[in-house]
C-alpha cells in the first residue's frame, strides 16, 4: 500500500470498511427522508439537514450544504429524490474542493531534509499511534525516519512510541520521564541531521487543561527546533479523534489558538457513525485533512483522498 500516488484497490476496500458505520447511518436517514416523495421539497431538505447533523457534519457546514442544494433546486426548478444522492455528493465534493490543499498526493515536501513534523493533539486521540503508523508507511516508501519522544510527561507515551519505532523499524530519540520536551526535540533534529534522515516526527504532550502552558511549551519547542533546522517545523499535524464528534471541533479550535496548525489527521473513523466530522472540520477550519485512521492495523492510516472519501460515504 503506497503512501503516495494512485489510490489502490486495497485502500479503497479499507476506506469502504472504515466508513461503513457512518455510511449506513447516513444512507438510512436519507432513505427515510425521501420515502414517499417524488421531488426534493422543503420537508426533504429539513430531513436531510437532520441526517447531516446526526453524522456530525456540524451546523455551519450542514447549513452551507443545504443552502447550495436549495439553490440547485431553485435553479433547476424540479429535482426528483432519485437525484438527491448525486446532488449531495457533488455539493460535498465542491465544499471540500474549496480547501485546495486537502487530499494532495504528496503530503510532505521531501526537498526539505529533514522534513520536520511536530505532532499535536490531546491524549487518547491516537496521536502516538498515528506517528507510528506514519513512520511505518514512510519507511516502506524508502524514507529514513527518526522519531522524537517529546511527550515526556507520560511514561506510557514514551514506551508506546518506542514500541512503534521497533515495529516500524525506525530510529527514536528519547530521554527520561519529566525531561524538557524542547531538549528532546533539539536532540531529535540533531540526530536527524547527523544521520541524513528524510523525516523527523516529533511527539508532543497532549494536555489542554492549561492552554497558556500548552501554548508556551509548543512555542518553546518550535523555537528550539529552528536552531537546528532553521525553518522547522515544516508541518504541525493535529491529530483528532473522529469518534468524539463535536468534541473534535472544540479540540481543533483550542489547538489552532495554541499553535499554527497546518494539517489534520482524523482517527478512529472505523468505530463511529460520526465520520461526517471530517467534512465539517475541513470546511470550518480550512486546514487540510491529510490523513485518516480507519482501524488498528499498521497500514490502516490513509492519505486523505476527498473524492474517494465522498464516494465511499455516498
Amino acid at each position: 500500500m503506497a503512501l503516495f500516488g494512485l489510490f489502490s484497490s486495497k485502500e479503497k476496500a479499507t476506506l469502504e470498511k472504515g466508513l461503513q458505520k457512518t455510511k449506513t447511518g447516513l444512507l438510512e436517514k436519507i432513505t427515510r427522508t425521501i420515502a414517499g416523495k417524488s421531488k426534493v421539497d422543503d420537508e426533504v431538505l429539513d430531513n436531510l439537514e437532520e441526517a447531516l447533523l446526526a453524522s456530525d457534519v456540524g451546523v455551519e457546514t450542514t447549513l452551507r450544504i443545504i443552502e447550495r442544494i436549495e439553490q440547485r433546486v431553485a435553479r433547476d426548478k424540479y429535482l426528483n429524490t432519485a437525484e438527491l444522492h448525486c446532488l449531495l455528493r457533488d455539493e460535498i465534493e465542491n465544499l471540500l474542493a474549496e480547501n485546495p490543499s486537502a487530499g494532495e498526493e504528496m503530503p510532505f515536501d521531501f526537498s526539505k531534509k529533514p522534513y520536520v513534523v511536530m505532532v499535536v493533539g490531546v491524549n487518547g486521540a491516537g496521536k502516538t499511534t498515528t506517528i507510528g503508523k506514519l513512520a511505518a508507511r514512510l519507511k516502506n516508501e524508502g524514507k529514513r525516519v527518526v522519531l522524537g519522544a517529546a511527550d515526556t510527561f507520560r511514561a506510557a507515551a514514551v514506551e508506546q512510541l518506542t514500541i512503534w519505532s521497533e515495529r516500524a523499524g525506525v530510529a527514536i530519540v528519547k530521554q527520561q520521564m519529566g525531561a524538557d520536551p524542547a531538549a528532546v526535540a533539539f536532540d531529535t533534529l540533531s540526530s536527524a541531521v547527523a544521520h541524513h534522515a528524510d523525516v523527523a516526527l516529533i511527539d508532543t504532550a497532549g494536555r489542554l487543561h492549561n492552554k497558556i502552558n500548552l501554548m508556551n511549551e509548543l512555542t518553546k519547542i518550535r523555537q528550539v527546533m529552528s536552531k537546528v533546522v532553521p525553518d522547522a517545523p515544516h508541518e504541525v499535524l493535529l491529530v483528532l479523534d473522529g469518534s468524539t464528534g463535536q468534541n473534535a471541533f472544540q479540540q481543533a479550535q483550542e489547538f489552532t489558538k495554541a499553535t499554527h496548525v497546518t494539517a489534520l489527521a482524523i482517527t478512529k473513523l472505523d468505530g463511529t457513525a460520526r465520520g461526517g466530522v471530517v467534512i465539517g472540520i475541513s470546511d470550518r477550519f480550512k486546514i487540510p485533512v491529510k490523513f485518516i485512521g480507519l482501524g488498528e492495523q499498521i497500514d490502516d492510516l490513509q492519505l486523505f483522498n476527498k473524492k474517494e472519501f465522498v464516494a465511499s460515504l455516498l
